[in-house]
């Protein structure tokens, strides 16, 4: 019952707790450790140039109909298929990916939990090298490792002998050895988890579960500090690393251009996943946020402003970082700034703390400032995913208590938080993060879009009939273009509608093909997942035993893509046959159909609704009788929004 569910449904005690809820999920992990280093390993400055005509081509357009979606509707990710309730699978398999990426965002806060109890001791301990440590130079200042300078003088004639001799900093070192105790092989397991991070993922789920349990009324209140916070100790973090030496070698490697690999596809899809897991469409979050505005709430200056905030936020990141790239290839003597550092979930526990670590004055307050800036970076996104999942369950069953629902889920995700925070866990992280997450999420994004804006139609004729109209049908564009007006009372530009109806979704089905027809085997630290056995094997046992670890690891991974991808034909199959309408052809036809229940949630601004569309129907039908342009230019003229 529409009335009901208005009545239950929760708003924002404001339009800025929207805004800030919004910045705080965009902007998080994904601006400073996974842009980083997705730039890194794509050229430097060469990404940036089609990661910005991707936010515009793919980015914005998805963010816009995603707040849209949600707030035309006030629906969450599986209830907003009600206009086209054959595609209600999305929603599910959006589930799913969402779930993945929660398992795995987790351990990241419990890993900057870590570095924020450690900040407290009196000598950062990734500050210095500890004995058994081979080809190590401190992070220290320069003034407190003047004894070193014989130790690396000796070190790099080493390297002029032998070319396999490379110097890694201190923070590189504690954090393979000491924090997550990196294990290269994991054929033979990925060991136990460790109990120091398992406790930081447990207080980590406690937060998250504080910050959710009341829903939009407890994460509103918390999304200004969530929003804002970071920014204040990642501005001072900029400035301080833009005056390390080298930092400018740094900048510019990041910044310049290699012309070249605009013509690399390789770099245009990964331009595409970094502005999907940034802005975090696809996934559900900013379907659910906007569920909770008002109906006439100005949705179009927040699109605006946390797209291009983001952006910048990213930018900031990279510049940030690519100093301090810059000022660890001046310390260790390296020109090439691309062998500072591996790439990877370590870049930001690596290269931070480093830069940390050279602070003159109290580098231990700056330390607790910015790990707890990266804690609340990522409570502000994990919190945006994790609600997605308690709406979805609390839309589905009305009658579960919401505090109840996230308790279980939070528990949920603890558990599957632990394989994360084991020897073996940045392997499983990637495994998840490219099948679960990426994949996953892109390809219903696909689905997503051409539901909307490709299958959305023929609902006037219903209004029409209802209303005593002609039957008028319109293009599934204009139809949610007209949506768009009656709420937001504005037309809709000529760039959003090409974006919706052609560059998008063509460009999103290109890069999928591409990314299909290119897989390769995913690696972890510029090493392939295990790969068949180098005849060193003790025995024939151990020879099989291997094999079928090879076996499982593969198969988990296309399973946890077939899974996700498989909810929207599953769920359509499933729609179809509880709601057969003559044959099966017709009940397919028959479920890309909006419902009942599609519209605004109100009754009297739905019944306005209906009136609108059937007016503009009609409207659009005189001129059509009127005008003297053919077919083909009245489509144009439709199509601009005239």
């Amino acid at each position: 019952d529409p009335e009901t569910a208005k009545k239950e449904r929760s708003n924002w005690g404001n339009g800025l707790e929207f805004l800030m809820s919004c910045i705080s999920v965009s902007v998080g992990l994904g601006n400073v450790w996974r842009f980083p280093f997705t730039a890194y390993e794509n050229g430097g400055g060469a990404f940036l140039i089609p990661y910005i005509i991707v936010l515009f081509m793919i980015g914005k357009p998805m963010y816009y109909l995603e707040m849209i979606m949600g707030q035309f509707t006030s629906q969450g990710t599986v209830k907003i298929w009600s206009v086209c309730p054959g595609f209600v699978g999305v929603g599910y398999g959006q589930a799913f990916g969402t779930i993945c990426i929660i398992s795995y965002y987790s351990s990241l806060l419990a890993l900057t939990l870590y570095y924020l109890f450690v900040s407290f001791q009196s000598e950062l301990p990734w500050s210095y090298c500890r004995d058994g440590w081979i080809n190590c130079v401190d992070s220290r200042p320069q003034e407190y490792t003047e004894t070193l300078l014989t130790n690396i003088s000796t070190l790099a004639t080493a390297a002029a002998d032998n070319d396999t001799v490379k110097l890694q900093s201190s923070s590189e070192m504690y954090f393979l050895d000491v924090v997550i105790k990196e294990k290269l092989d994991i054929s033979d397991g990925i060991g136990n988890p460790d109990w120091k991070l398992t406790l930081a993922l447990l207080v980590s789920w406690v937060v998250i579960f504080l910050v959710i349990m009341r829903g939009v009324k407890s994460s509103g209140k918390a999304a200004y500090f969530l929003a804002l916070f970071p920014y204040v100790v990642l501005i001072v973090l900029l400035i301080r690393a833009v005056t390390l030496e080298g930092a400018r070698d740094g900048i510019i490697f990041f910044l310049q251009p290699q012309w070249s690999e605009l013509l690399n596809p390789k770099v245009w899809k990964e331009a595409v996943v970094q502005c999907f897991f940034s802005l975090a469409v696809g996934s559900g979050p900013i379907i659910m946020f906007a569920s909770y505005n008002r109906f006439d709430h100005g949705i179009y200056r927040d699109a605006m402003i946390v797209t291009t905030l983001d952006t910048l936020t990213s930018l900031l990141g990279g510049i940030t970082i690519f100093a301090i790239l810059g000022n660890l290839a001046h310390n260790l003597k390296i020109d090439n700034i691309r062998e500072v550092v591996r790439s990877g979930t370590g870049l930001a526990f690596i290269s931070y703390p480093d830069a940390i670590s050279k602070f003159q004055a109290v580098p231990q307050l700056f330390s607790v400032l910015f790990f707890f800036m990266l804690f609340v970076l990522g409570i502000g996104s994990i919190v945006a995913l994790q609600s997605t999942i308690v709406t979805i369950i609390c839309d589905q069953f009305k009658g579960l208590k919401y505090w109840k629902v996230a308790m279980s889920t939070s528990i949920c995700g603890f558990l599957m938080g632990l394989v994360y925070v084991t020897p073996g866990g940045q392997w499983i992280l990637t495994l998840v993060d490219f099948y679960g997450g990426t994949y996953v999420v892109f390809v219903l994004a696909i689905f997503e879009l051409a539901g909307i804006v490709w299958v959305y139609g023929e609902y006037c004729q219903q209004v029409s009939a209802k209303l005593n109209y002609r039957n008028f049908g319109i293009a599934g564009l204009q139809n949610f273009c007209d949506d768009i007006e009656f709420m937001c009372n504005r037309r809709v530009s000529l760039y959003w509608r090409m974006c919706w109806s052609f560059f998008t979704p063509v460009m999103m089905i290109v890069i999928f093909i591409y990314s299909m027809a290119t897989i390769e085997p995913i690696q972890y630290s510029e090493l392939y997942f295990p790969e068949a056995a180098n005849g060193e094997c003790a025995s024939v046992l151990t020879f099989s035993v291997y094999l079928m670890f090879l076996t499982y690891l593969a198969v988990a991974g296309w399973l946890l893509f077939a899974i996700g991808a498989a909810q929207f034909p599953l769920w359509g199959i499933w729609y179809i046959s509880r709601h057969r309408e003559g044959s099966f052809c017709s009940s397919a036809m028959a479920s890309l159909k909006p419902n009942d229940k599609w519209g605004p949630a109100n009754p009297d601004i739905k019944r306005e609704w209906q009136i609108f569309k059937a007016h503009k129907a009609a409207q659009r039908n005189d001129q059509k009788q009127l005008s003297k342009l053919g077919f083909f230019w009245r489509k144009v003229t439709n199509f601009c929004g005239k």
